[in-house]
């Protein structure tokens, strides 16, 4: 198996369970609320990851950076270290109008709207799946917290300010629920490495309006905060 070369860490520093936000601040901030007894495993580029506990399990917490090439060099190194359970942690932009500001997204599915999950099937048809048993765990301990979530397919987007003010509607035509940038390449490394994944993302952006709504920073930490504590637990579930 390679060595990693990015993340500059040794086969144990990190738990075979890892959160994976995008935000290396994120990932600061998680491992220093949510963790016990939290380590820097990891600073190289700037990407930072910790190793702790929750809830008395070994887990840990990596910045992926944004979109899915970065992610896709994270995903590949924490597994060539030893990481058997990846799960995303991050915001994303609500298609349907059911949706509100910080609600749960539970990703069964992500869509490729960009070529790096195409590339590692060498342009053949694919279907970027989660792992059935963290998508169930984490419907679960959503629905026992209280929170309102959206279960069902989501888009992986290559392009942030996008001109194209009709590709939106037509992906919430087609049911999904909210666009990001990482899942769809998470999904497909994790079926050809032989590993699990799940993506779990706060609404953060309202698309359906016609215009672009951003929620407030205070809302945005508290549900972020409440998506960070399920994934956690999903993590270090059983």
């Amino acid at each position: 198996m390679p060595t990693p070369i990015h993340l500059r860490a040794e086969p144990g520093d990190y738990a075979p369970a890892v959160l994976c936000p995008g935000d290396p601040r994120r990932a600061e901030y998680i491992a220093k609320t949510f963790f016990d007894a939290a380590e820097l495993v990891n600073e190289e580029r700037g990407m930072l990851g910790y190793t702790g506990t929750f809830e008395g399990r070994p887990i840990s917490v990596q910045a992926t950076g944004m979109g899915c090439p970065s992610a896709a060099i994270v995903y590949e190194e924490l597994i060539m270290l030893g990481a058997e359970r990846l799960i995303r942690v991050g915001t994303c932009g609500a298609l349907q109008p059911s949706m509100r500001m910080a609600d749960v997204v539970i990703a069964l599915s992500s869509t490729a709207q960009d070529r790096t999950a195409s590339s590692y099937v060498a342009d053949e048809p694919h279907a970027p799946t989660a792992s059935w048993s963290l998508v169930e765990s984490a419907v679960g301990a959503t629905r026992d917290a209280g929170l309102p979530f959206h279960v069902g397919p989501i888009v992986s987007s290559d392009v942030f300010y996008n001109r194209d003010g009709t590709r939106l509607t037509r992906w919430a035509d087609r049911g999904n629920l909210a666009v990001e940038m990482e899942a769809s390449v998470l999904y497909t490394i994790a079926a050809l490495r032989k590993v699990s994944a799940l993506a779990i993302c706060a609404v953060s952006d309202y698309l359906y309006t016609g215009s672009f709504e951003r929620i407030s920073d205070d809302e945005l930490r508290e549900g972020v905060d409440r998506m960070t504590a399920i994934a956690a637990r999903v993590a270090v579930s059983p």
